[in-house]
């Protein structure tokens, strides 16, 4: 059995190659697998072969900006995260960036190592955050079901009264139940003795 983790995978897209090895040298220590492509074409035939987390591209790209491939990423690969590294300070991009490829970071260059290896830490703890909401949300869909499937099949099965100060309301029959099953238990506990 194979117990290794998956190292997450980071994809890094601009077309100068100088500004990815250059980033994938200053990430090189990070417990990442850094991925690089110098065209859009090239990270969309990385995205179709690898599971990627975090993808951070430049903004001016030949052929697609920056904006409209992490767009692209949204609606093909959703759950993978998106940030935009631009040379340009250009706020109609960053807003587009945000509003319709969903960014998650908008950052400038020339940008620090050290911002953009926390940045991606965090993006990569948001995915995580994001997973296990959807795992939880998952598994309270499936035991609302079941309860739902009770109170179908015995109606009022799932009604609890509490009191004020939220302890258990029990009726008279409720009462003499909990009472056998206390006796009961008393009888198991003597024989096990």
């Amino acid at each position: 059995m194979n117990t290794r983790t998956r190292l997450p995978v980071v994809l890094l897209l601009d077309d100068e190659p100088n500004v990815t090895a250059g980033l994938k040298r200053a990430l090189h220590n990070d417990p990442w697998n850094i991925l690089t492509a110098a065209t859009v074409g090239g990270a969309f035939d990385i995205l179709a072969r690898e599971n990627v987390d975090v993808v951070v591209s430049d903004e001016r790209m030949p052929g697609m900006s920056g904006s409209q491939f992490l767009t692209e990423i949204r609606k093909k690969y959703p759950h993978t995260i998106r940030m935009i590294l631009s040379g340009q300070a250009d706020l109609e991009a960053a807003v587009r960036a945000i509003n319709e490829g969903e960014v998650y970071r908008f950052l400038l260059k020339p940008c620090n190592p050290a911002d953009l290896r926390i940045t991606i830490r965090q993006a990569l703890e948001h995915k995580q955050l994001v997973e296990l909401s959807r795992k939880l949300l998952r598994e309270y869909e499936k035991k609302q079901s079941i309860l739902d499937e009770l109170e179908r099949a015995n109606p009022g099965i799932t009604h609890i009264e509490t009191d004020e100060s939220g302890a258990i309301c029990l009726d008279e029959e409720d009462e003499e139940l909990a009472m056998d099953l206390a006796d009961l238990l008393r009888e198991m506990q003597a024989h096990v003795s």
